[in-house]
């Protein structure tokens, strides 16, 4: 099972993106192409795809993706793939529950509230929390009752 989704810049950071790919293209107009020449017009180039793409994320409704996020597994093992313009990198999603979604940390079941307030009375005893610190999440603790 393979999933794709498309990961593009939020509108406030593409407006701003707009902004600063405008300013780019103006200053490789005025600067860069009379002082450089080829290296110039690519500068500008490169400016105004910037300018373009966060114009369209920022203020039209159709979008260009700046990412790709693949997932891909059975739900036992599970890697998930980044696709950007700075490269693919893959990563392995480990203990992963197909059924949830869930990691195993979460799967463990809760420690009834008698262990958790002797592990809390313990933790004070050996001063490693305060007193303040072991009130409230005494408190905590016997809220979830």
């Amino acid at each position: 099972m393979s999933k794709k989704i498309h990961v593009r810049p939020g509108k406030t950071q593409s407006k701003a993106g707009f902004i600063v790919g405008i300013i780019f293209c103006l200053i490789g107009i005025v600067v860069v192409i009379p002082i450089f020449g080829p290296f110039g017009i690519l500068w500008t180039a490169a400016a105004g795809w910037i300018a373009y793409s966060h114009y369209r994320n920022g203020f039209t409704d159709k979008p260009i993706a700046t990412q790709v996020i693949e997932v891909e597994g059975d739900g036992e093992d599970i890697t998930v793939t980044r696709h950007s313009g700075l490269g693919t990198h893959s990563y392995a999603a480990e203990n992963v529950n197909s059924e949830y979604g869930a990691s195993e940390r979460e799967k463990v079941p809760q420690e009834s509230v008698e262990e958790r307030l002797r592990k809390l009375q313990s933790l004070y005893d050996q001063m490693l929390i305060t007193r303040e610190e072991y009130e409230a999440k005494k408190k905590d603790i016997l809220e979830e009752l």
